[in-house]
């Protein structure tokens, strides 16, 4: 059984091509799709789900090049009880508080409303970066099936780091590898100033081992930059590139604010890719992304801000006109990047069949010229009808169709309230 979209205008997502037609879609992860130069008749024996997409764009889903499930259920969280002054601060009152106090149900939770909100977003594939220090065994396994219940395809990783003890280092490193023995993935570490000489040297060793690459983040702060060279008398990026990190063409260094003109030159001699997520960026007051002498190879992600990857584009374009230099084009293309990502690396669960429905009326001409335009100006999530994974239709008229989201929201929230609590007393803090 496939799916037969009727009368649509077909944007082909690499080359923005148009194409006026019927698209026959084939089911599965090694699915294709057949674009009909004449309308397709109804065939007895052929059993189709016909969708009219009459005055629609059809065009290639998309994916999240970096996220964090375990921040799903932080929306509308009470603040610390100490306000923050710097990153690192931000990392310990918030974001290590709350993964240290995941557990089975809240981690299960996190992952459905991340993949209901990427599905209903138009994203069918996402890369996650996953930390749960008091729940690390199987943790992976957790994230992979409530991903697959809602029909999102994935590429997943344990952050493994020191900051909780060695124990904790190794039992990251080793959900890493059961998760590698039976499902693609990547080896995560959080970043330079968390891992110490041993976890690095066995998660390249786990990365060689399996053919895999590293998923870490990269100088968004400075103090990043600051403890390698006090503790290991270098920058960053060497001492990464030294470890062997940046040789897979599947490693993936996120975010890559505060680097120098000569580690730009070796990421870019290098076949590694870079994620840039600008709304994080300005949210921990960090800095801004800045392309300059990084090569192509980068990539957008929301950094588990919000599953939405148009909402990053346009950050990536309006920001970028006061720190980087960006346009139309380079904004789409980074937006589509990830696709040669999982493409170049032969991970699965993002062919041909990955598609959106696009419900954009627009007042003036939508064109092969113009639709890079229209693509930061006009298109939204909210112009998304229908969204089709693997060749099954997850989204029909914006309503999921995998899986009860009311059902998953009421439980969610529960589990929210019950991760806040556990998180300490938290009370609100209504000043200005």
């Amino acid at each position: 059984m496939g799916i037969l979209l009727k009368n649509t205008t077909f944007i082909q997502w690499d080359t923005l091509e148009f194409h006026k037609g019927d698209i026959l879609i084939e089911e599965g992860p090694e699915g294709d799709i057949k674009i009909l130069k004449q309308a397709a008749k109804p065939s007895k024996s052929a059993r189709h789900t016909v969708l009219d997409c009459t005055g629609k764009l059809v065009t290639k889903s998309f994916a999240i090049g970096h996220h964090h499930v375990y921040s799903a259920l932080a929306r509308g969280m009470p603040p610390p009880p100490v306000v923050p002054n710097n990153f690192r601060e931000i990392l310990q009152y918030i974001w290590w508080s709350l993964d240290k106090n995941l557990d089975e149900e809240s981690i299960r939770y996190s992952a459905l409303a991340t993949a209901i909100a990427a599905a209903k977003a138009g994203a069918t594939f996402v890369i996650d970066h996953h930390a749960s220090p008091a729940c690390i065994a199987g943790s992976l396994d957790i994230i992979a099936k409530a991903f697959e219940e809602v029909g999102i395809s994935h590429l997943l990783c344990y952050e493994a780091t020191d900051r909780d003890g060695m124990d904790k280092a190794k039992k990251g490193l080793d959900e890493t590898e059961r998760h590698l023995q039976h499902r693609q993935g990547l080896v995560g570490l959080h970043a330079s100033f968390t891992v110490g000489p041993e976890t690095l040297k066995r998660a390249v060793q786990l990365m060689q081992a399996h053919n895999s690459g590293i998923h870490m983040h990269l100088a968004e702060d400075k103090y990043d930059q600051e403890h390698c060279l006090q503790t290991y008398y270098q920058q960053v990026t060497h001492r990464l590139n030294e470890a062997g990190v940046l040789d897979s063409p599947k490693t993936i260094l996120v975010h890559g604010l505060h680097l120098d003109a000569g580690e730009r030159a070796i990421i870019r001699k290098k076949p590694c890719w870079i994620a840039e997520n600008m709304e994080s960026n300005l949210k921990n007051k960090v800095g801004c992304f800045n392309s300059k002498g990084l090569g192509d190879n980068i990539m957008l992600g929301t950094d588990g801000m919000h599953s939405d990857m148009l909402r990053s584009a346009k950050a990536a374009f309006f920001t970028g006109q006061h720190c980087d230099n960006i346009n139309f084009m380079t904004t789409y293309q980074r937006f589509r990047n990830v696709h040669h990502y999982i493409s170049q690396n032969n991970f699965s669960g993002d062919g041909n069949n990955n598609l959106v429905v696009l419900d954009y009326d627009s007042p003036t001409e939508v064109s092969r010229e113009n639709f890079p335009g229209h693509f930061v100006f006009g298109i939204q999530a909210a112009h998304i009808r229908d969204v089709i994974a693997n060749g099954k239709l997850i989204v029909k008229n914006r309503k999921l169709q995998t899986i009860d989201q009311d059902s998953v929201f009421k439980e969610s929230k529960k589990h929210a309230h019950r991760l806040w609590k556990k998180m300490g007393d938290r009370s609100w803090n209504t000043k200005p």
